[in-house]
């Protein structure tokens, strides 16, 4: 191989040397690079020599608009490498604050970050890595109300949620807008990665027809999480979102990937559409949002059955309460963790964890008003509904458990 070109490069060719010169000058081919400046050359320089990607697909990355639901364990890495990617605009749907706990899985956010909203600490991380990526922060809960304006607005959706009634709102708002949803949970030492709503593939609901009963299914919080696995799940998942947005490879629609970390093991299931789907299958029954909270029993009523109302206080009733009496018994259901971290004992509240409430139920009055709380309230209310069912005649929940009573009442009270 001539490392030099041909002969008649170095040294010129005597027959074309003799030919008159041409009238007009000759047209060059605009170059693949047109239009990028110094820096993206330099900053995308390996994606450029893949050639799965180069010039035009990180033209068709800065176009791209990508919606992140969660900035937190999983939204951390998918949101920092779509970043680092060249993602034109990532939106980020969150109405969450940065404390610390969150600091052992949620490397997006940092100390300085304490107590800012996480889509603010997301815009300033990502824009330290490239200022170049359009933040577009949705500093909210994403909802049956809001669902259809943001995902519409956006070429995919990326699922960063920890909670059941999220991810099925995600599917079914994805599956109606025709988006493709990029999959991932994790629990413990295991991660699952799978894409969602791709023609001729499963959504969500093929794969998990009818959520958990409540309660069955711990949260982070309570059973604990790894803090480097939703490292690896985020990541398949930034993967996975980059792929669909250039066309390229195979895509994880109609396979479940299941990471365990202890044994260091990736397991694959394959997934098919289920034509009974109430929602992708071919006579659909779910043709709008519904209510996600209650669909999955997070309210007062699950899957079909009534149940007795569980009555609310807020942590401003409570205090009142409190203060001008009789005071009602309080019982904590948290871990004993979250009690060491902070707690009401100092107003007379005793810790029973949720797990154990019904069968220590032997301990709580039944002479006077019992307030249940936890850490925000939703496994607070399922103990409060265990109570009633237990005959208990006066029992509350605390609306907003106890990050409630920390912002409403007693901010000297540390948050987690």
């Amino acid at each position: 191989m001539d490392l030099f070109g041909p002969v008649g490069f170095l040294h010129g060719d005597m027959n074309e040397s003799r030919k008159p010169p041409s009238s007009e000058p000759a047209s060059l081919p605009e170059s693949p690079y047109a239009g990028f400046e110094r820096e993206d050359l330099l900053r995308y320089s390996r994606h450029f020599v893949l050639p799965q990607v180069g010039p035009e697909g990180q033209r068709t990355l800065a176009e791209a608009r990508i919606l992140l639901v969660g900035a937190g364990g999983l939204g951390s890495p998918v949101a920092l490498y779509l970043a680092a990617a060249g993602v034109g605009t990532l939106g980020i749907v969150d109405d969450d604050l940065v404390d610390l706990s969150n600091l052992q899985r949620q490397v997006l956010h940092g100390i300085s970050h304490l107590g800012q909203y996480k889509v603010g600490s997301a815009r300033e991380r990502i824009w330290e890595l490239n200022p170049n990526v359009e933040v577009v922060e949705h500093r909210t809960r994403l909802s049956s109300e809001n669902a259809l304006e943001i995902v519409g607005s956006y070429d995919l959706v990326v699922d960063g949620s920890d909670n059941f009634p999220t991810r099925y709102l995600i599917n079914d708002v994805c599956v109606l807008l025709g988006k493709p949803y990029v999959y991932g949970a994790v629990d413990r030492w295991e991660g699952h990665v799978s894409v969602f709503g791709l023609s001729g593939g499963p959504c969500y609901r093929c794969l998990f027809r009818e959520p958990p009963p409540p309660g069955l299914v711990p949260t982070c919080a309570e059973a604990g999480v790894l803090g480097i696995l939703p490292g690896v799940i985020g990541t398949l998942q930034a993967t996975e979102a980059v792929k669909l947005v250039l066309g390229i490879g195979t895509s994880m629609s109609g396979r479940l990937l299941i990471f365990d970390a202890l044994g260091m093991e990736f397991r694959e299931v394959s997934l098919r559409p289920d034509p009974s789907c109430p929602v992708c299958g071919p006579s659909p029954t779910i043709t709008e949002l519904v209510d996600y909270d209650r669909f999955c029993g997070v309210t007062n009523e699950s899957a079909g059955v009534a149940l007795k109302p569980v009555s609310q206080m807020s942590a401003a009733e409570l205090a009142t309460r409190l203060e001008e009496g009789p005071a009602p018994f309080l019982l904590d259901v948290r871990e004993p963790w979250e009690w060491e971290v902070g707690n009401l004992a100092s107003l007379g509240a005793v810790l029973i964890p949720f797990t154990e409430v019904s069968g220590r139920n032997g301990e709580l009055p039944r002479d006077r008003p019992v307030v249940v709380y936890c850490r925000v309230g939703v496994r607070s209310a399922l103990a409060a509904q265990s109570l009633l069912a237990l005959g208990f005649e006066e029992v509350y929940n605390l609306k907003g458990g106890y990050l409630a009573w920390v912002d409403d009442v007693d901010p000297t009270l540390p948050r987690y």
